[in-house]
């Protein structure tokens, strides 16, 4: 049996779990930053399928002030493991301090995305179904909050029209555009 045949499987299988497990961390992280509600199903559904490598890193991590470090830590390890394990089924090899900056990068992106995503869904609910409040919305709501506060307060008095969803999407678009590709060429110099 051809390798290239049997690896295109593998690396989905390797990168579609590892994704969906990284986002289940990421999400938990910026919920427990942004004071979401823990009692809200997905909140709950998160806390269960994390909590086992968290409870075992948080002995060892400890906490900086409301940012949960070990959540952290332990994306950044299952991205590089991820990563990793898919370059290796290519058969790419790549240096640890590459594949570091790579990985980082890759976190630093689902956390632009993961705000992007929040915030264009409140903005869109907020249309369709005002005032509508379910489990999914409470979490659109707790995700989106912080970045649109600021934006509220950096955006001037328009009449009633909030702007301030367009605001941060173009602000997290141009956070993407500036952070990202000075730290994918450096992950080229040293890889």
């Amino acid at each position: 049996m051809n390798t290239s045949y049997m690896a295109e499987p593998a690396i989905f299988l390797v990168d579609t779990l590892a994704s969906l497990y990284i986002l289940a961390i990421v999400l938990r992280f910026l919920l427990q930053w942004s004071n979401g509600d823990f009692y809200n199903p997905i909140a709950q559904f998160l806390i269960k399928i994390t909590h086992p490598p968290l409870k075992f890193l948080r002995r060892v991590i400890p906490a900086a002030g409301r940012i949960d470090t070990s959540a952290l830590v332990l994306a950044l390890i299952l991205q590089m493991t991820a990563d990793f394990s898919i370059l290796f089924l290519k058969g790419v090899v790549i240096g640890f301090g590459a594949l570091l900056i790579v990985s980082f990068t890759q976190l630093i992106s689902l956390l632009i995305n993961i705000f992007i995503f929040a915030i264009f869904a409140q903005a869109l609910l907020s249309w369709i179904n005002p005032g509508y409040l379910n489990a999914a919305s409470s979490i659109l709501y707790s995700l989106s909050n912080p970045i649109l506060n600021v934006c509220r307060r950096m955006m001037p008095d328009l009449g009633g029209i909030d702007l301030s969803p367009l605001a941060a999407l173009i602000m997290l678009q141009l956070a993407k555009m500036i952070l990202l590709p000075p730290l994918q060429e450096l992950a080229n110099l040293i890889g």
